[in-house]
């Protein structure tokens, strides 16, 4: 159930928006390829939709959850039976919502345990721990991008990080809420991470300890160690955590990763314990780890190039070697003049943002629904399969003619079974930043990144078509570029967008539909009796 509940955080109370009256949100427990019905009732004040992040729905984007695209929304006193169609996904995911801001608040993990009778490729952990990475306003959220869309500026920053909805010790009165993983020495614990925050890659890490990462976006990883791990919104990474120090307390620590100086960003740190059992005289306070610099690049790239798939026998990969649909879509910040330049935007204007230069309008009517039901001039198939200019992407210093979209509302038509590469290209119109791209209805092989533009001669030499993660949502660099292979066997209306929450409501967003295959197990299902009206 979807409602406003009061909740108290950096000394103020306010009503938030939750479902079941949990910030973060219930967690939802399934094995692999098991079916749910999620049963979503809206008593709140807002129009409300739910996705379920990195579940891939095969042939049914009905319950998938973006609003406009695949749906109406959920209407106040209105609700919705979502069936959620769990099938290769085996590890950590999440949902949230996928109406405007709301997500904020309304969002909660998704645990994929291995098939009855199977088991992790890794030993079994001694406890499983959540650890959901947030962000929290003291302002109505709602509010915050109601005004900044109103202005054409950009949104007013958070107040806090979150670890499990608390801010930490480091913010006023947050210490009693402080989240507290307590442990056994000597044991191995598997924390469950996911970035929830609305607009911040997160550096994170455990004082003292190392991490073992082995998996992310619900499919397992070669084991690596390390010391901090980057982690960009909407994605999830399982990591091993051996306690293996002296009895003490050790802060877990999270602060934004923050590149371009252009940007504001909340430049706080979240905190939550861990705390060893037994009888000990604890370190007051608790001992602070290592985090890289705010704007260290190097950092925060390195770690998102050291994943590998573990593409083991009992857990193989099937990276597409022959593609047959190439793509390169330019992944931008813009600005829209305004008259008399009367907006928040840098000189007046109103910021925007798009893909191959246009930005997304989104319809009255959903997508999926006028695909299915061939309802015209709702969209356009006329979405680039290149850049419609081509120029230096990453330049220090780009023409004013550039930085202005199009806008509307085109979608890519791909045919089913085409093997695809997508090449997501950054530039530094306006500000260069990063921009972690989330596909829904696919995970996706990242088979390389870099910096700078792009050559089409050299940098596929550099893939890595062994053994490349498989996600399903990935971090541009900042005036770079990232490649992302997948074959495109999931039928239906899919969206693709950036999880920067802000980039998202500024029109950085495209769809995707692929066409039905030749028989009946590769064709679009029917939608559900209760699709929410238009």
């Amino acid at each position: 159930m979807v409602r406003e509940t009061p909740y108290t955080r950096l000394c103020e109370t306010k009503k938030i928006l939750t479902v079941n009256g949990q910030y973060p949100g219930p967690t939802i427990h399934v094995h692999k390829g098991e079916t749910i019905v999620v049963d979503v009732y809206n008593m709140g004040n807002y129009n409300i939709t739910l996705h379920w992040h990195g579940v891939k729905q095969p042939r049914f984007p009905w319950s998938d959850g973006p609003e406009y695209i695949t749906q109406c929304p959920i209407q106040p006193g209105s609700n919705f039976s979502q069936k959620v169609i769990f099938s290769t996904e085996e590890g950590t995911l999440w949902w949230h919502a996928h109406s405007d801001w709301s997500r904020a608040t309304v969002h909660g993990a998704i645990i994929v345990y291995p098939k009855h009778g199977t088991g992790y490729p890794f030993p079994l952990p001694f406890e499983e721990v959540l650890i959901q990475l947030g962000e929290w306003w003291k302002k109505d959220v709602m509010e915050v991008i109601t005004e900044a869309l109103a202005t054409g500026g950009d949104p007013n920053i958070s107040d806090a990080f979150t670890i499990n909805g608390q801010p930490g010790d480091l913010y006023p009165c947050s210490k009693p809420g402080t989240f507290k993983l307590n442990v056994v020495q000597g044991a191995t614990y598997l924390l469950r991470i996911i970035n929830a925050a609305m607009s911040d890659i997160l550096f994170l890490s455990v004082a003292n300890h190392s991490l073992t990462i082995v998996g992310t976006g619900a499919s397992y990883t070669k084991p690596s160690t390390t010391n901090y791990i980057t982690i960009s919104p909407g994605q999830t990474i399982d990591a091993l955590l051996l306690a293996d120090q002296l009895p003490d307390r050790y802060y877990i620590a999270a602060r934004a990763y923050a590149s371009s100086v252009n940007v504001s960003f909340d430049n706080t740190t979240t905190t939550a314990v861990v705390q060893y059992y037994g009888q000990y005289y604890p370190l007051q306070p608790p001992s602070l780890p290592y985090l890289p610099s705010y704007n260290d690049t190097f950092a925060y790239f390195n770690f998102s190039r050291s994943l590998r798939s573990l593409a083991s026998e009992s857990h193989p990969i099937d990276v597409p070697l022959n593609v047959t649909t190439k793509l390169i879509s330019t992944v931008s910040v813009n600005t829209i003049p305004c008259a008399d330049n009367s907006c928040d935007g840098p000189n007046g204007t109103r910021l925007s943002a798009s893909m191959n230069n246009i930005s997304f309008v989104t319809p009255s009517i959903d997508i999926l629904q006028a695909y299915y039901s061939n309802i015209s001039g709702v969209f356009g198939d006329q979405f680039p399969h290149l850049p419609p200019f081509i120029f230096n992407f990453t330049a220090d210093y780009q023409p004013l003619i550039l930085v202005v979209p199009n806008r509307g509302t085109e979608v890519l038509v791909l045919d089913y079974e085409s093997t695809v590469e997508l090449v997501l290209q950054g530039t530094s119109l306006v500000a260069g930043i990063e921009h972690p791209m989330h596909l829904h209805g696919y995970s996706f092989y990242v088979v390389g990144s870099g910096f700078g533009n792009y050559d089409t001669d050299k940098d596929p030499l550099t893939y890595n078509l062994v053994d490349p993660p498989l996600q399903d949502t990935i971090a541009v660099p900042k005036n770079g570029w990232t490649t992302i292979r997948f074959r495109a066997n999931n039928p239906g209306v899919w969206f693709m967008h950036c999880h920067f929450e802000r980039h998202a409501s500024w029109g950085m967003e495209m769809v995707l539909i692929v066409k039905n295959g030749r028989d009946s197990n590769t064709t679009l299902l029917p939608p559900p009796p209760d699709m929410p009206p238009c």
